[in-house]
């Protein structure tokens, strides 16, 4: 059975998740999901009820593959997620900003998560290399600020804080029968926390 994962998307930037290039992924930030997540769940995400009305969906992906940090890195399908600072802000916030070096140890790319001038973050490099796993969907669909509300009936799957797993397969079969007919569209909406 698909499992679901639900929670609240705090900080929209296109970064975590990225939904840019023909793909959505998950690869900073949400470790504990990143760890147990297959392919074949559904993750959705929800914008913050301090903007937004309660269930109002940012995005929602089904799982297609999972990848190491280095595969994420070498694949040129993903290349155009690498963060070009300077570029548009769908470049800016690119998210494949992890690989390992010849010591095989990773490297944080400058990025939205490193600090001002490409120094390292340590702690987000921590954080989110401590779960060497990307999420990768191309059954997508991501609204940024504009999102549909969930029906009242599903709001059982939100989250308040970190994330929500715990769901009945019957919980979990009336969220994907509602939200199967709206995945595929890809990206459709500006994140919401862009000016």
């Amino acid at each position: 059975m698909t499992r679901l994962f639900s929670y609240v998307v705090t900080r929209d930037y296109g970064f975590a998740p990225n939904p840019f290039g023909g793909f959505c992924t998950v690869a900073c930030c949400k470790p504990i999901v990143r760890r147990v997540a297959q392919v074949g769940d559904h993750i959705v995400g929800t914008a913050t009820t301090t903007r937004f009305p309660p269930g109002q969906v940012v995005y929602v992906m089904r799982v297609s593959e999972v990848l190491s940090f280095d595969q994420f890195w070498n694949d040129p399908r993903f290349e155009p997620k690498r963060p070009i600072l300077n570029a548009t802000r769908k470049r800016q916030y690119g998210d494949n900003i992890y690989c390992t070096n010849s010591q095989g140890k990773f490297v944080q790319m400058d990025s939205h998560h490193s600090l001002a001038g490409g120094a390292t973050n340590t702690f987000n490099l921590n954080k989110d290399t401590g779960v060497d796993r990307v999420l990768v969907s191309d059954h997508y669909t991501y609204w940024g600020g504009s999102g549909p509300v969930m029906p009242a009936e599903l709001h059982y799957t939100l989250a308040r804080r970190g994330h929500r797993s715990t769901f009945t397969d019957d919980q979990v079969a009336a969220f994907v029968r509602w939200a199967e007919p709206l995945l595929g569209q890809g990206f459709c909406g500006r994140p919401f926390s862009w000016a």
